[in-house]
C-alpha cells in the first residue's frame, strides 16, 4: 500500500486545541512552502510599545516570508487608542519588513475593528468576506512597500 492510498484503519478525530497537531502542521507546511519559494523561510516579527513602568501599551505580531509581510494581530490598550500608537506599531513593522527585503504587506481586520485605520496608512482594500463573523465583514488590505515611506 502506498502513502497515497487510504487505509481502512485511518482514524478521524475532531476536538479543541491540539498543540502537537498545530506544531506538526506548522513544520510540514513550513518545509513545503520553503521548498516552493526557493528557500525563503518564514520569520516571526513582533513590535511592542510599553509605558514608563513597563506595562504593555500595544503590540503587533506578524511574519515575513520572502517578499511578503503579513500582520496577524495589532492591539492598542484602550486608553491609548487614537494617540498614534497603532500607526507607530505599523510603521515600525513596515520598516523591519523592508529591512528584511519585503515589498508587500497584508493585514485583515473585521468591520467592527479598524477598517478606517489601514487606508490612512496607505493600505488599499483588496477584498471582503461578508457575513463573518455574525453579519460583519472580514476586510483584507494590501500595501506595496517598495514605494512606501517607512
Amino acid at each position: 500500500m502506498t502513502g497515497r492510498q487510504r487505509s481502512a484503519a485511518a482514524a478521524l478525530r475532531v476536538g479543541g486545541r491540539d498543540d502537537e497537531l498545530d506544531q506538526r502542521l506548522d513544520d510540514e507546511l513550513t518545509a513545503f512552502n520553503t521548498a516552493a519559494a526557493d528557500g525563503a523561510s518564514t520569520e516571526p516579527l513582533t513590535v511592542r510599545v510599553t509605558d514608563e513602568t513597563g506595562d504593555l501599551i500595544g503590540g503587533l505580531t506578524a511574519w515575513t516570508w520572502g517578499s511578503l509581510c503579513s500582520v496577524d494581530m495589532l492591539w492598542v490598550r484602550e486608553d491609548q487608542r487614537h494617540a498614534g500608537c497603532g500607526s507607530r506599531l505599523m510603521r515600525a513593522a513596515e520598516a523591519e519588513a523592508v529591512r528584511r527585503g519585503c515589498t508587500d504587506m497584508t493585514v485583515s481586520t473585521y468591520s467592527f475593528q479598524a477598517p478606517g485605520f489601514y487606508p490612512r496608512l496607505g493600505y488599499r482594500e483588496h477584498g471582503r468576506i461578508p457575513g463573518v463573523p455574525g453579519g460583519h465583514e472580514d476586510i483584507c488590505f494590501h500595501k506595496r512597500l517598495s514605494t512606501a515611506e517607512s
